[in-house]
């Protein structure tokens, strides 16, 4: 494949024959004929008020259903996009049948109560996506990204069988709902720990993140789906073990600091970034951190939110990533760089009157717990959205101060809202009501996150040449995974 015997061909993509089209459109049926069934799964929950089940198999609850949606309507998204995506491919057929299967891995994972049933369920997600990672058939990069990502999977199935296994061992329960009596121990201590660190290898959080960054191989679809659901793992790991990581204060201390150290490392790590799927991977990475961030400060209901929110977005940036790439010279709305005083006290007093209107309609920072934590990074994301706005050069300034706050703030109305309807549906699961007590830790997370959105927004971190070398090697992917060369990917 030298490219010099063959001229390229640039045209329009064969439309596949109804016999090879066939298997992509029943399996895209079907998995929105399962958003169908799960919205109505939806609503019966919240008309009851309570799930039901397959007693030592599986419980279908509030965060099985919202998950079962959720995960639903994204698979649904990708088949369909897939449909024209992967027109004319040889390997459609196999291509569509590992990501229907992924969705009903998934389904299963979220609706576990067995123990040996969720274990199986998370393994074979991992290996699934392992293969759609590595899916390009010729691509030597394509199989070591795979290979790669395999290793990764393989590690965090380990971690949890071995999790599963001690606390069976110490507890005798067989089920993900007998572990709602845990208390502390030794055992069950080790257990947690497990737990946590198999919830940041699949959600890619530093330092296990190389794989999610070097997974740029997978076909778009595939991506999408990996950043919108597959990275999610995490959370809904501990989500449903909460009786278990919630079981000791210095758990859920320790989850708050990985979960902070990766949502600013993903955030200094994109800086440095200069593709576009280069810099969606490690928006993952810290927006994963954010999700076990907020399960590390009590508040599960919000990771989930985070967690479905953030897939939308993410969905929605990696199916689009390709017309985020310009031939065009710049047109005069790019960021001008500037702010202005006037600027500055927008910015601010839309990102104190979003923390209030958050505080007001969730009941969360109204208190001296860690609920103070929680509404202080909504402040800050709405200062670094809000000020992506007022720096807009083309627009005038009356439009771009007015849109600021016309803007943020229904957007965090509509936040609390679904975060309200999150809760509501987790309702009634064990350990995931209660927010942590405000420690010293807390603050100095708080002031990491200060001291770090500062340093970033101003620049002054660029004026260390050693740290920028570090965060470009810390962003790179695995050099087996590398185009280098367009002899590597020149399908002509």
């Amino acid at each position: 494949m030298t490219g010099d015997e063959q001229p390229t061909t640039v045209g329009q993509l064969p439309t596949p024959d109804r016999e090879r089209a066939r298997l992509p459109a029943t399996l895209t049926r079907a998995v929105w004929l399962l958003w169908g069934a799960s919205l109505v799964a939806l609503a019966a929950r919240w008309w009851r008020g309570e799930g039901w089940e397959l007693p030592g198999l599986v419980a279908v609850d509030g965060l099985t259903v919202v998950l079962w949606t959720a995960v639903t309507f994204f698979g649904g998204i990708v088949h369909s996009y897939a449909r024209r995506y992967m027109a004319g491919s040889r390997t459609i057929d196999r291509f569509f049948g590992r990501v229907f299967a992924f969705t009903l891995v998934v389904l299963v994972l979220v609706a576990a109560d067995s123990l040996v049933l969720f274990w199986l369920a998370w393994l074979a997600m991992g290996l699934v996506m392992a293969d759609l990672i590595g899916h390009v058939e010729g691509w030597a990069q394509a199989r070591a990204a795979g290979a790669l990502a395999q290793r990764y999977f393989l590690a965090s199935s380990a971690l949890l069988g071995v999790a599963l296994a001690t606390l069976w061992w110490e507890t005798g329960a067989t089920t993900v709902s007998g572990l709602a009596g845990a208390t502390s121990s030794t055992p069950v201590l080790l257990a947690a720990g497990g737990l946590v660190v198999a919830a940041m290898v699949q959600s890619a959080l530093v330092p296990f993140h190389t794989w999610l960054l070097s997974s740029m191989t997978a076909p778009t679809p595939a991506s999408a789906l990996m950043h919108a659901g597959f990275v999610n793992a995490g959370g809904i790991l501990l989500v449903r073990f909460a009786p278990v990581v919630t079981v000791e204060p210095a758990v859920m201390l320790g989850v708050v600091l990985v979960g902070a150290a990766s949502a600013l490392g993903g955030k200094l790590l994109k800086t440095v970034q200069t593709d576009v799927k280069g810099t969606l991977g490690c928006s993952t990475v810290g927006q994963m951190g954010f999700m076990l961030l907020q399960a590390g400060l009590g508040f599960f209901g919000a990771a989930i939110t985070h967690l479905i929110l953030h897939g939308f977005y993410k969905a929605y940036q990696f199916l689009a990533s390709g017309s985020r790439v310009e031939h065009t010279a710049p047109n005069g709305t790019s960021d001008d760089g500037s702010t202005g005083a006037v600027g500055v006290a927008v910015i601010a007093l839309t990102a104190l009157a979003g923390g209030g209107l958050f505080a007001a309609l969730t009941g969360k920072g109204t208190a001296l717990d860690s609920g103070l934590l929680l509404a202080g990074l909504v402040v800050l994301t709405v200062v670094h959205a809000a000020r992506e706005v007022v720096r807009q050069s083309g627009v005038t300034a009356a439009v771009r101060y007015g849109a600021v706050p016309l803007v943020a703030l229904p957007a965090i109305a509509v936040y609390a809202a679904v975060y309200g309807v999150v809760e509501g549906l987790l309702h009634g699961l064990p350990a995931v009501g209660e927010p942590a007590a405000l420690t010293p830790v807390h603050a100095l997370v708080a002031a990491a996150f200060f001291l770090t959105y500062l340093a970033v927004e101003t620049g002054v971190y660029r004026r260390s040449e050693r740290l920028y070398v570090r965060l470009l090697n810390a962003g790179q992917p695995a050099r087996e995974t590398l185009l280098t060369d367009t002899e590597d990917y020149n399908e002509y």
